[in-house]
């Protein structure tokens, strides 16, 4: 009987295809080393906060149990008493909490705008859709509730946070479909928020940004109105995880390949899922079409080489594509206070400024979609 490698064993959750995969990558040897020694001063500080608060491997969790980990957000709060340092939110003039219709029940929602509402007679902001990450399984608003802020902020515009329901509760597609749902929401409804809905964004992080691509797939098969453009922080775009990013950082901090491996794990029903074009982006979907990509990745990320591939698929594609890899940082760094980290405030900015770039163009004329026709079709 043949002996599995540690390495092939270890994808046995993902079925044949996470077998086939982990097969065919480079033969056993010895683990890689702890990556994080190349994080620079300001993120290793932050890593030693997130250790100081002693979080389990998330990979030998259940959902209920590493959904009450701490993350990156817990670890900035630490940082900042230890400096002591205010630890209030990023000010803004409105946030508030939202019930919105989706295909399984209400979701959770989260709007946050730059200037005060309502705004008759003003003219209308730029709209973001944002949708957090955590692997489709843990995550919600609190724990990303920075980015949103930041994103609004920089930006000038207001963001409706998404969150959609989590697996394994609600499998692969369920998320996509709340994305989607959430997206067509915001269109039919951007006008009660001072928002225009001829500027609007989709923008991710992490497994967000795999759920801000399906989105903008979505619209565009359906012919609904297209964001202009798609903001994709760190995004899971592949089920490949023997890339070269995902060998070179396979037990980074705070995501690592293991990890990775538990969400897909936890969100699909079936190995099949696996090559779907909503999760296998890069390796099958069709891209053409698609609006202006802003690409963020991180050194220290498993999923560093999904977004280049990403990238450098999209371009292939006929698709605008900025794309910026920040070194010395690690998966979770976009949302930190750029008090705690520079390059958190870098990333921020360079996004706001892209999205900004693509406010700016021409607005096309936008038909507000029918919700019920959409969700039938």
């Amino acid at each position: 009987m043949p002996v599995l490698s540690r390495r092939a064993s270890l994808m046995l959750p993902l079925g044949l295809a996470g077998l086939v995969s982990a097969c065919a990558g480079a033969p056993e040897s010895m683990p890689p080393a702890d990556p994080t020694g190349r994080a620079n001063p300001q993120m290793r500080d932050l890593l030693e906060s997130l250790q100081a608060l002693r979080p389990k491997p998330i990979e030998t969790l259940s959902p209920a149990e590493a959904r009450l980990q701490p993350g990156m957000a817990d670890a900035v709060k630490h940082r900042l008493r230890v400096l002591d340092r205010a630890d209030t939110p990023r000010p803004l003039p409105v946030v508030r909490d939202l019930q919105i219709p989706g295909p399984g029940g209400p979701l959770t929602a989260r709007l946050y705008s730059p200037v005060e509402l309502p705004r008759q007679g003003q003219p209308l902001l730029p709209l973001v859709v944002y949708y957090h990450g955590g692997g489709w399984v843990i995550g919600n608003l609190d724990a990303y509730d920075a980015s949103a802020r930041a994103l609004a902020a920089e930006a000038q515009a207001v963001v409706l946070a998404v969150h959609t329901r989590q697996a394994p509760e609600s499998k692969f597609p369920g998320p996509v479909n709340d994305a989607y749902a959430g997206y067509l929401w915001a269109l039919q409804n951007a006008a009660q928020f001072g928002a225009d809905l001829s500027r609007v964004a989709v923008v991710g992080e992490s497994a967000g940004g795999n759920l801000a691509l399906d989105v903008a797939m979505a619209a565009r098969d359906a012919r609904t109105p297209l964001p202009v453009a798609m903001g994709l922080i760190y995004p899971v775009a592949g089920t490949d995880t023997t890339t070269q990013s995902y060998v070179e950082n396979a037990n980074a901090k705070p995501l690592n390949a293991a990890m990775m491996r538990w969400f897909f794990d936890k969100y699909i029903s079936s190995p099949a899922d696996l090559q779907d074009t909503r999760l296998n982006v890069y390796g099958r979907a069709d891209l053409r079409g698609l609006p202006k990509a802003v690409i963020v990745t991180a050194e220290i990320d498993p999923l560093r080489s999904d977004g280049m591939l990403l990238a450098e698929r999209l371009r292939q594609s006929g698709v605008t594509v900025v794309a910026r890899d920040f070194q010395g940082v690690t998966h979770e760094f976009f949302g930190v206070n750029p008090f705690l980290l520079a390059q958190a405030g870098d990333a921020q900015r360079f996004v706001a400024g892209e999205l900004q770039s693509a406010f700016a163009l021409p607005a096309p004329a936008v038909v507000v979609p029918d919700r019920r026709r959409a969700r039938r079709g």
